[in-house]
């Protein structure tokens, strides 16, 4: 539907996240599932967030599916809390730095104790929580200038789809980082404000209806209104009643 998404998994991920970092490239990883695609038909702006971004991996499970059913076997579900979790873990012995940004009031501060407990060695070096609405002038000088004393390797964006995404686009030239990470509700994971659905759910694509149901009033119109969508939408693009044009050449590491 416009947006291509990266035939990779966790594994390929870490290993390219190295060779960003030793080359000193910059960019930042959408983390990605039905959602954000369809946000992505709703904005261009949007899209062109992921269309910018160095990686966009498979966040869901019906894109997983639909990456195999064209022929990428090794593509694995990326969800936003593992991936974090494996590359923050596999930072320890390159020594890499963290900063992260988002969440409520104390989520991130409360984020670098837990994983700094779970991760002996891992350097968290910032923290930020923004305000719910976009940085004004004087908050955006602060930020870079944190930044820019700091210099982190990695930023993790901890924010709801499709705000993160449209955050890492305007920041990334902004930030002396080299890489950006938009986890969405990853921070409430790691700090236990939020259940993972059973296994069982997980695997047959079912983990948004657990999450419905843990959150009914604040998720019922992104799965009940946006999951039929994308069906339809999908159908229509594989008959070939619709075209899409390609972000870009879709990624196999």
């Amino acid at each position: 539907m416009g947006v291509d998404v990266d035939a990779v998994n966790i594994e390929n991920v870490v290993i390219e996240a190295d060779n960003q970092i030793n080359t000193s490239k910059k960019g930042y990883i959408t983390v990605t599932g039905v959602h954000g695609i369809m946000e992505s038909q709703r904005s261009e702006y949007v899209k062109s967030a992921h269309k910018n971004a160095w990686v966009v991996v498979p966040d869901g499970m019906p894109l997983v599916y639909i990456g195999r059913i064209r022929g990428h076997k090794n593509m694995r579900r990326c969800f936003g809390p593992d991936l974090m979790y494996a590359l923050l873990e596999h930072s320890v012995k390159n020594r890499y730095t963290h900063f992260f940004y988002g969440g409520k009031d104390g989520v991130a501060q409360l984020l670098k104790q837990k994983l700094e407990q779970k991760i002996p060695g891992l350097q968290v070096i910032g923290t930020y929580t923004p305000p719910f609405r976009p940085l004004n002038d004087q908050e955006k000088n602060e930020l870079i200038e944190t930044v820019s004393q700091l210099k982190p390797h990695f930023i993790w964006v901890g924010m709801s789809t499709p705000k993160q995404e449209l955050f890492m686009i305007e920041y990334l030239p902004l930030l002396d980082t080299n890489i950006m990470v938009g986890v969405g509700a990853a921070f409430d994971y790691h700090t236990d404000q939020l259940k993972r659905a059973p296994k069982w759910m997980q695997t047959l694509a079912l983990e948004w209806l657990f999450r419905l149901i843990m959150e009914p009033k604040r998720l019922w119109r992104r799965y009940l209104v946006n999951n039929p969508l994308f069906l339809v939408k999908l159908i229509f693009q594989v008959t070939g009643l619709r075209k899409y044009e390609s972000c870009h050449e879709t990624r196999i590491f």
